[in-house]
């Protein structure tokens, strides 16, 4: 992986096993962890709205109490330090620090809440690695001009950005624009299972949406949005502050179903139709021919001026890979229907199993196979397409059976 790296605390691993200056962490996002979903000022979120409709979560349950890290962030940053750690990932409240984005106040109640708990880990020796946004916006923008899907929300991430860039960028060091923003592309707008919940009643049982249009609109403006905080860091921010700033992708490793021309064609059409969707804009300037072939009109194009100011959009690459599928092409052969098959999802169908077999390990998780050779695939292929930009890896796990 180069000279950087950030891996999850995993088996009898330590951070001993590493070389001084390497990343050796764990990592949270803020919904699932802190709680206090309505504490000293928040305002609601996506997913405080989204997980309170009846019918929602299979159980019920939601992340209003979560692992109280808000209450209990001290004795969490103890363990870190009793377990070796050095980093730990995680990720702002949008709505903690701006309850209603850029039209109302900032809330000091979550700035000092923040800026505790990075003294805390800088006091412990342990480098805080900070995601602005992992899935969740405050509600006041999805209700205002259905976030995502407007143009709008671009002005709305550069000034959050710039206020967590100016109240800790003078102690964090790393700073991740978006966890998964393929993840919520095509989960919020694509099948409807993530907020804002929209979709084709082909894709998902939603109220509202479009499939085949919607998820490249959410993911243009998500891409626009990560320049305009790149920029903003690049040109206020990085001398002074000696930081790096990036973006977490959700990374799958895609195998060919056969060593036909057309299943190696497919297997990179998952690709350019899953990760280098939002990684080739940013660094490249444009999106994949892959996608430019199939979709034409229908990919929201960027103008002359944002395609040149995006490229080398990014000072590092973070790396959330969990598992691999195998890929069979859909468009010279004949697909049944299912993931991947469709054309907004560049006619490539996915499979964890060939003729009965899992690409690897089962685990408890139906779309988690645990396949070693992915996570070496995987750093490879970014490595190459993207010549050799510094990677982290920011997110990976073993299930135990």
């Amino acid at each position: 992986m180069g000279t950087c790296g950030f891996v999850s605390i995993e088996d009898n691993l330590s951070s001993s096993s590493f070389p001084p200056n390497f990343l050796f962490g764990t990592a949270s996002s803020s919904y699932q962890f802190e709680g206090a979903f309505l504490s000293d000022g928040k305002g609601l979120n996506n997913w405080d709205v989204f997980t309170h409709k009846p019918g929602t979560i299979m159980d019920g349950t939601n992340g209003d109490v979560a692992v109280d890290h808000y209450h209990r962030y001290q004795e969490d940053v103890d363990l870190m330090e009793n377990i070796g750690v050095n980093s730990y990932r995680f990720s702002l409240s949008w709505a903690r620090i701006l309850p209603k984005g850029r039209f109302g106040k900032i809330n000091r109640a979550g700035i000092d809440y923040y800026s505790r708990l990075i003294d805390a880990l800088v006091n412990k020796g342990i480098e805080p690695f900070v995601t602005l946004t992992h899935y969740d916006i405050p509600q006041e923008l999805e209700e205002r001009y259905k976030s995502w899907l407007s143009p709008e929300i671009q002005e709305d991430f550069k000034y959050y950005a710039d206020i967590c860039f100016k109240y800790f960028g003078d102690r964090v060091k790393y700073w991740v624009t978006f966890n998964e923003p393929n993840v919520a592309s095509t989960c919020g707008y694509r099948t409807g299972l993530y907020p804002p919940s929209r979709c084709s009643g082909s894709f998902g049982n939603c109220s509202y949406g479009d499939s085949e249009r919607e998820p490249f609109i959410a993911a243009s403006n998500m891409i626009l949005s990560h320049m305009a905080a790149v920029d903003v860091y690049r040109t206020k921010y990085q001398k002074n502050h000696g930081g790096k700033i990036g973006i977490a992708m959700n990374a799958i490793w895609y195998e060919p179903f056969s060593n036909s021309t057309e299943d190696k064609l497919a297997a990179e059409r998952a690709q350019s139709f899953y990760m280098n969707w939002f990684l080739d804009p940013i660094i490249l300037g444009k999106y994949p021919s892959e996608m430019h072939d199939i979709l034409g009109p229908d990919l929201i194009a960027f103008s002359k001026y944002d395609s040149e100011k995006l490229k080398n959009g990014l000072d590092f690459i973070g790396i959330n890979h969990y598992t691999s599928y195998y890929v069979k092409d859909c468009i010279y052969c004949t697909c049944e229907q299912g993931k991947g098959s469709s054309k907004t999802e560049g006619f490539a169908l996915t499979s964890p199993q060939m003729n009965g077999i899992t690409i690897g390990e089962p685990t408890a998780l139906a779309w988690f196979y645990v396949h070693p050779q992915g996570m070496e695939n995987i750093v490879t292929y970014i490595k190459e397409r993207y010549n050799n930009i510094p990677m982290y890896i920011t997110e990976n796990a073993k299930e135990q059976m």
